[in-house]
């Protein structure tokens, strides 16, 4: 699809929006579902909690309900440019969901290495309906990002995990929007951290503002891991990640100086919540009216252990990044929720149900 034809199909997304900022020129064929431009809400119950100005980057409304569109319109477009036919990525979900619909809307082939058991069924059929050819592993995330970088190597098809410099450069637009909207940098960015490509990102982001003039001050980069699958925090490899936020299971990152760096440079740090904390925050989400997968929590979920520490300042402008939508892993909402009673058809029994008779 060239230029003339998304002016005429009133296209938007991310790299339109920023083409003077990505990697690419007039020659690139622009694939876009229209990413990008999600919601910065303010969150008034965790301000008031946290005694803060508590903002939620709800990348969740992306086109295939996940973050990694931002990056994936990016690494599709540059790789039809390049002359490539063929993509391929290890997935534990979200990825292979955005990378499927991503080629189909270029008419290429994608290929996907998927971590037996360890995939949710929600972001599974978005790649089975775009057609990808899904491949299950005997083995964890880490050895089917190995195997995949191990064929791109060998043969003639694009990598399109975060390892792919393209998927980085997208994904940054989300620091230029937040800075948009606030009409400056937050004071801290909080975050969840799996393979850690978008808190690379981010920090990209907020240093290419600060370059630009946008911007004075840079956040503090803060992400969080699950706690059984915390590699950055111990400082080793974890054979066995175990976490019920199945994007986040991730014992290997392979960003992992990239989310060290964005840290350290920033004044910030990278923790870790347990799975208690993380399904305590998806909840209080969804109290707010925001549903997404347990993974996106994670920030939200280091957020109220930092303030439980005495950690956040006062008045502080702090934006938590909500990652995926909550209908990528639905079953947990239908585990943890109350079965509906069910009564006779009458408008009698139905208020009493509901205490309102």
């Amino acid at each position: 699809m060239n230029e003339r034809a998304l002016a005429v199909a009133g296209a938007r997304g991310v790299i339109k929006r920023y083409f003077d900022h990505l990697p690419v020129g007039p020659a690139t064929p622009i694939v876009t579902l229209d990413e990008g431009d999600t919601p910065l809400i303010y969150s008034a119950r965790l301000s008031e909690e946290c005694d803060a100005d508590v903002w939620l980057k709800w990348d969740g409304l992306n086109p295939t309900g996940s973050f990694k569109d931002r990056g994936m319109t990016v690494a599709i477009s540059k790789a039809l440019e390049e002359g490539s036919n063929a993509v391929l990525c290890a997935s534990t979900g979200n990825t292979s969901a955005s990378a499927a619909a991503y080629a189909a809307r270029a008419g290429m082939i994608c290929a996907v290495l998927i971590p037996s058991g360890n995939v949710a069924l929600g972001k599974l059929a978005q790649a089975l309906i775009h057609g990808a050819r899904v491949i299950e592993i005997d083995g964890n995330f880490d050895e089917a990002l190995g195997l995949s970088q191990e064929m791109a190597r060998s043969h003639p098809i694009t990598l399109v995990n975060s390892v792919n410099p393209y998927r980085i450069e997208g994904q940054k637009t989300a620091a230029f929007e937040i800075v948009e909207a606030l009409g400056r940098a937050p004071d801290m960015h909080l975050m969840p951290v799996g393979n850690a490509g978008n808190i690379t990102a981010y920090w990209r982001g907020y240093t290419e503002a600060h370059a630009a003039g946008w911007i004075r001050e840079l956040p503090a980069m803060i992400g969080w891991q699950a706690g059984g699958a915390a590699p950055i925090v111990t400082g080793k490899v974890v054979k066995d990640p175990k976490t019920i936020a199945t994007a986040i299971r991730i014992g290997n990152p392979a960003s992992w100086n990239g989310a060290t760096e964005a840290a350290r440079l920033s004044g910030g740090s990278i923790g870790s919540v347990r799975d208690k904390e993380i399904l305590e925050s998806y909840r209080s989400l969804a109290a707010e009216g925001i549903f997404v997968e347990l993974a996106a929590a994670a920030g939200v979920a280091g957020l109220r252990q930092m303030h439980a520490q005495g950690r956040i300042q006062h008045g502080a402008t702090i934006v938590c990044v909500l990652t995926g939508h909550g209908l990528k892993d639905p079953d947990w909402a239908v585990a943890t929720a109350p079965r509906p009673p069910r009564v006779a058809a009458e408008a009698g029994p139905i208020l009493r149900s509901l205490d309102l008779a």
